[in-house]
C-alpha cells in the first residue's frame, strides 16, 4: 500500500492543504516550525487513531476551529481508496471510507498500517510508562481489530469509577448521607467488576503483543549493534494475576482481592490504583536493565529495533509492508545508524521523512523532495486571497 494524495483541514497548524506523494522514498524539507511533522502526524493518526505527541484529540484541531479532517488516497493492487478522519475538539472520532456512511474509529484503524520512528522514541526506552503503554496501543490497534474497542471500553471505565472515587472521597470527609453513600459504594462495585473483567481482556491482549515483538526485537538489536549484543523486553502489567493463571475466573478473584487490599488508599487519593492505565515495558540489554545502564546511543539503537519489529510484525501479520514514517531522527543518529535506517527506508513500498536542514541527510537518488516551506507560503497567499 502508498498514499497517493494527503489531504488535511484545520489540522493543527494547516488550515487547508493537499499534498501528493510518491511510491518510494519522500523528503519533507524545512526548518523547524514549518509544520512538516504535523503532515507526517496526521497520517499517523488516520492509520493508528492517536499520535506520539498528543494524548487527546483537542491540541490536533486548529485553534478557533471545532473540527479537523484528514483524507488519504491510499494505492492497493490497482485501486484507490479514500479514507476519511474527522477529528472534533470534543467528543469521538469519525471516519468514512470512499464517502460512506459515518463509522467509528475502530473500523478506520489498521487500514493504512504506518510505522512512525520520531525523536520522542528514546524515551521509550529511559521515559514515562505512558510512553510505552501508547506504544503497545498503536501498534496492537493496527494487529487486532478488537483492541482499539478494548481500550476504548477500559478507559471509560477507569473514568467511570475514578469519577465514583471521588465522589466516596468527598463524601467521607463531609459526612454525606448513608443512603448516598451505600448507592456510591453499589455502583463503585458494578464499575470494578466490568473493570476487571475488560482490563483482563486487554492485558491478554497486550501479553499477546509483547511475545510476539520478543524475537524480532532481539534478532534486530543484534544486527544493529553488533553480534553477541542481546536486548529483551518485559511486560509488567498491574493485572499481573493474568499472566499466571490467565484472563479467567481465578484471576478475576485475585484482581478483585487485591482491589479490597488497596481500597483505603484509592478512597484516600480519589484515584485508580490498579488497572491496565499502569501497566508497563522493561527493557534489558546483554541482561542489564536499559532504563539505568544503556547509554544514548544504545537507547537510539534499542527504540530503533523496537519500531523495525514493529514494522516486521506488521508486514508478515497484516500481508503489506506499512508506510514508514521517520520523522526529523536523523540529526539526532550517527553516520553508522543513519545509513542503516536509510537503507531499510530505501526497500520499503513508501518512506515519509522529515527533516529541518538539507545536510541532515545524504542524497538519495531518486527521493521525492517535497519543500514545506513553499506549502506554507503557497498556504498564506490562498489565505490572502479568501480574506481579500
Amino acid at each position: 500500500m502508498r498514499i497517493s494524495r494527503l489531504a488535511v483541514d484545520h489540522f493543527r497548524s494547516w488550515q487547508a492543504l493537499v499534498l501528493d506523494l510518491e511510491p518510494g522514498v519522500n523528503i519533507l524539507q524545512g526548518r523547524n516550525g514549518l509544520g512538516k511533522t504535523n503532515l507526517v502526524e496526521a497520517l499517523e493518526v488516520l492509520s493508528t487513531g492517536s499520535s506520539h505527541r498528543a494524548s487527546s484529540s483537542a491540541p490536533l484541531v486548529q485553534r478557533g476551529q471545532a473540527r479537523a479532517t484528514v483524507r488519504a488516497n491510499a494505492q492497493e493492487a490497482g485501486r484507490t481508496t479514500t479514507y476519511e478522519l474527522t477529528i472534533p475538539v470534543r467528543g469521538a472520532n469519525r471516519a468514512r471510507i470512499d464517502g460512506g456512511p459515518s463509522l467509528y474509529m475502530r473500523d478506520l484503524v489498521g487500514r493504512v498500517p504506518s510505522v512512525t520512528f520520531s525523536p520522542e522514541d528514546q524515551r521509550l526506552v529511559s521515559g514515562d510508562p505512558s510512553g510505552r503503554r501508547s506504544f503497545l496501543d498503536q501498534t496492537a490497534s493496527q494487529l487486532d481489530p478488537a483492541y482499539y474497542q478494548a481500550k476504548q471500553d477500559v478507559s471509560h471505565l477507569a473514568q467511570q469509577r475514578s469519577a465514583l472515587l471521588k465522589r466516596l472521597s468527598r463524601a467521607e470527609s463531609a459526612g454525606a448521607d448513608e443512603g448516598d453513600r451505600q448507592a456510591d459504594l453499589s455502583g463503585l462495585e458494578v464499575w470494578t467488576g466490568q473493570f476487571i473483567q475488560r482490563g483482563m481482556d486487554l492485558t491478554a491482549r497486550r501479553q499477546r503483543l509483547v511475545q510476539t515483538l520478543q524475537g524480532p526485537l532481539a534478532q534486530i538489536y543484534e544486527r544493529l549493534a553488533g553480534a553477541g549484543q542481546e536486548a529483551s523486553m518485559t511486560y509488567e502489567p498491574s493485572f499481573a494475576e493474568v499472566l499466571q493463571a490467565g484472563p479467567g475466573p481465578e484471576a478475576a478473584a485475585e484482581i478483585s482481592r487485591h482491589f479490597q487490599r488497596v481500597w483505603p488508599g484509592e478512597l484516600a487519593r480519589g484515584v485508580n490504583l490498579l488497572g491496565p492505565q499502569r501497566d508497563d515495558l522493561s527493557f534489558s540489554l546483554n541482561g542489564l536493565p536499559a532504563k539505568e545502564y544503556a547509554s544514548n546511543g544504545e537507547e537510539w539503537t534499542l527504540a530503533l529495533a523496537l519500531r523495525l519489529a514493529e514494522h516486521q510484525i506488521l508486514s508478515q501479520e497484516g500481508g503489506q509492508a506499512p508506510i514508514l514514517i521517520l520523522d526529523d531522527v536523523f540529526a539526532q543518529l550517527d553516520d553508522e545508524r543513519r545509513g542503516q535506517i536509510l537503507d531499510f527506508a530505501r526497500e520499503q513500498p513508501q518512506a515519509l521523512i522529515t527533516v529541518a536542514a538539507p545536510g541532515d541527510l545524504p542524497a538519495l537518488e531518486g527521493a521525492h523532495l517535497i519543500n514545506v516551506a513553499q506549502l506554507a507560503q503557497r498556504q498564506r497567499e490562498a489565505l490572502g486571497e479568501a480574506e481579500a
